[in-house]
């Protein structure tokens, strides 16, 4: 057992969550904050300065890249930091991309301080830490595989869900048209519904999607 402290760099664009973080994880035995980031741009370069052990990173920060995309940038460096997502969000379109980036653990805001720690302390030894919700999502994509919508889809329903035409979808996802109706009768087979409105209820009901 080693006397060095694990060092952290949170990344999160809200100053008073970074404030909340900083002062749950600076009582902790055998931590110390580094740095904070308050974007994914900053986070990705602070990060490459190899004095940091353990990254705290938000999926959400606005304009500019989002935490996924931190992730896998900062995961694909030679002995990198490991990244533990801290977030609100937790649906498939969440979690998805943030794990298959390398992310080594998620855990929700919500969390209990001690949980907080803990993740912390597992990530640094390369372990992975998953809230109880996104587990037991992961679980339940493994047991039915049918449902299960790929990035894209989740990517094509989330911008019906915001009232995106096709043909805007495609344009903003740099698909054709004939593309995205594709997409959505795999959707409507994979969801048993036969309409937009339908699809989009199911899949935030099982946390597909994010609810807005």
């Amino acid at each position: 057992m080693t006397d060095t402290p694990i060092r952290l760099l949170l990344a999160d664009d809200h100053p008073v969550v970074r404030a909340g973080l900083r002062a749950v994880l600076e009582t902790e035995p055998g931590m110390t904050v580094v740095a904070e980031a308050a974007t994914a741009e900053a986070a990705i370069a602070r990060a490459a300065q190899g004095d940091i052990d353990v990254v705290l990173m938000d999926l959400q920060f606005g304009k500019g890249m989002n935490g996924a995309q931190a992730t896998a940038a900062i995961s694909a460096r030679p002995e990198a930091p490991r990244v533990l997502i801290v977030t609100t969000y937790d649906t498939d379109a969440d979690t998805l991309p943030a794990i298959e980036a390398g992310a080594t653990g998620y855990l929700l805001k919500d969390a209990p301080p001690e949980d907080l720690a803990a993740a912390v302390r597992t990530a640094a030894t390369g372990r992975t830490t998953l809230a109880p919700a996104v587990a037991d999502r992961l679980m339940n994509r493994l047991r039915t595989p049918g449902t299960t919508l790929t990035r894209r889809e989740s990517e094509v329903l989330a911008l019906v869900a915001e009232g995106l035409s096709n043909q805007a979808i495609g344009a903003r996802l740099h698909l054709t048209e004939g593309t995205v109706k594709s997409h959505l009768t795999r959707i409507y087979a994979k969801l048993g519904v036969d309409s937009r409105t339908a699809a989009v209820a199911t899949a935030t009901e099982l946390g597909l999607i994010r609810r807005r």
